[in-house]
């Protein structure tokens, strides 16, 4: 573990520093081959084109979650879904990332990206006591996804679910953050586990850690040549909104391997947005160190101060990463928040069902990401049940309902109420909880500025009840 060897403020401070350092190439490869004896033609080690697959299967499976017609093409919509998530023998279709006029895409089926891959395999399964039912978090999002498929466009009014949003931002925590670092960036940096003076596996040529750290680095979304990008540019790389930005080597194509941004990387940018933070090129930095650190290593195995030094760029990545996804829950909170005075300010059903509809995916997103907070490898301990008890297994509904629980056969219980202006308090609860927890800092949506007065009218408002 981290730390196991850095602690408090130490961890900080060395990390601060490291992640500061002058690049000569600020490019994530290539990088050459160290391994000793390697007799085959490879002349770059890096490799994470597994990582890059599960993404384009984590955001095909999000499209996918919004297909439904409201149960007639639910089984084999289940099927199809399941495909995404546990794999297939046969090759499947990019459905998230397909080329379009001005964006040209290389791959077009994922077995051109890395064969035989699937995201059942690497899916956080530990307790997740954020979504109902006593779940782990493999059973609760094959739970999300069978429910998707009997969902009219993916969203349930009756329990405000909006399935695309709620698996694919809990899969941004369950699948990447958790796989990169609860394990390449934690268990597989020890010094007995994938060593450095022998390839990851036989006849690899890519050394066990500079492989390890590759994947985690490919975890994480970012393209090759995302510290040449900025913040915005980054974000339009993810949006396939300017081939020009994205295209890294002119061949007039997006290589999916390389050139795209995904996931947390893209949310990173977008707070780096906000002015306030640099999420982005400080762990894009940190990833780029320690390869640059493992390579110098030449194929030997690291010494203790290497692994050291390493572990302590490891830090820098895993704190700024739980802040992205902290930031996150802080938005979306502020979201929902805001959606609540749309809803109880319409003036006709028409704008009341449209910002309900706004209301159903911002919640999706909002809960999401509180589970894929909980998915890393700290326990939150307190602030995990303070979160989820503010924001609950579901948000009121139009006729002030919520999901409370799960039956035997797998259908959602509502069975309390819960009114709008209480629920507008969990949710500022849910923000100065990030602020408190996290320190985050870009506060994308701060409404926390309303918190003492709606605090203050909601006393006043049982005062008058009781009176």
């Amino acid at each position: 573990m981290l730390r196991s060897i850095l602690t408090g403020s130490s961890v900080l401070l060395m990390s601060t520093a490291l992640a500061g350092m002058a690049h000569a190439d600020n490019t994530y490869g290539p990088f050459p081959v160290t391994v000793d004896g390697y007799k085959g033609d490879k002349t770059n080690s890096v490799s994470y084109s597994g990582q890059v697959a599960r993404h384009v299967l984590s955001d095909s499976l999000k499209k996918l979650a919004g297909k439904g017609d409201g149960g007639s093409n639910a089984k084999d919509l289940h099927a199809q879904m399941l495909l995404y998530f546990e794999g297939s023998k046969d090759d499947l279709p990019v459905v998230s990332h397909k080329g379009k006029d001005g964006f040209a895409v290389k791959q077009a089926s994922l077995n051109k990206i890395s064969k035989g891959k699937n995201m059942s395999g690497k899916f956080y399964d530990g307790a997740m006591p954020a979504w109902p039912g006593g779940m782990t978090g493999k059973q609760a999002v094959l739970h999300m996804i069978k429910q998707a498929s009997m969902a009219k466009g993916g969203f349930d009014p009756n329990t405000g679910y909006d399935y695309p949003q709620l698996i694919s931002k809990f899969a941004l925590g369950a699948m990447s953050y958790n796989q990169a670092v609860d394990n390449y960036l934690d268990e597989k940096l020890r010094a007995d586990k994938k060593p450095n003076n022998k390839p990851y596996k036989k006849g690899a040529h890519y050394t066990g850690k500079e492989h390890s750290w590759d994947e985690a680095f490919g975890y994480f979304g970012a393209a090759a040549h995302s510290l040449s990008l900025s913040a915005g540019d980054n974000i339009k790389v993810a949006k396939m909104k300017d081939i020009s930005i994205s295209d890294a080597n002119k061949d007039g194509v997006v290589d999916l391997k390389s050139e795209m941004v995904f996931g947390n990387a893209y949310y990173a940018a977008s707070f780096d947005k906000s002015g306030k933070t640099e999420y982005m090129p400080t762990i894009v930095n940190a990833f780029l160190d320690g390869r640059k650190l493992i390579t110098s290593a030449k194929g030997k195995a690291l010494t203790d101060k290497q692994r050291a030094q390493l572990q302590a760029y490891a830090a820098t990545i895993a704190t700024n990463w739980e802040k992205v996804l902290a930031e996150a829950v802080f938005k979306y909170a502020g979201s929902v928040y805001k959606d609540i005075k749309a809803i109880t300010s319409a003036k006709n059903d028409a704008d009341k069902a449209k910002a309900y509809r706004k209301y159903g995916k911002h919640w999706g997103e909002l809960k999401g990401f509180s589970m894929a907070l909980q998915s890393g490898k700290s326990n939150l301990g307190k602030t995990a049940v303070e979160l989820n008890k503010l924001i609950g297994y579901g948000p009121p509904t139009l006729d002030n309902t919520y999901v409370t629980g799960v039956s035997a056969d797998g259908n959602f219980k509502k069975d309390r109420r819960r009114s709008w202006s209480d629920y507008q308090l969990h949710m500022l609860k849910v923000q100065k909880l990030m602020v408190d927890a996290f320190g985050v800092k870009a506060r994308v949506n701060d409404a926390t500025g309303d918190l003492a007065k709606l605090a203050k009218e909601m006393d006043k408002d049982m005062n008058a009840e009781t009176d």
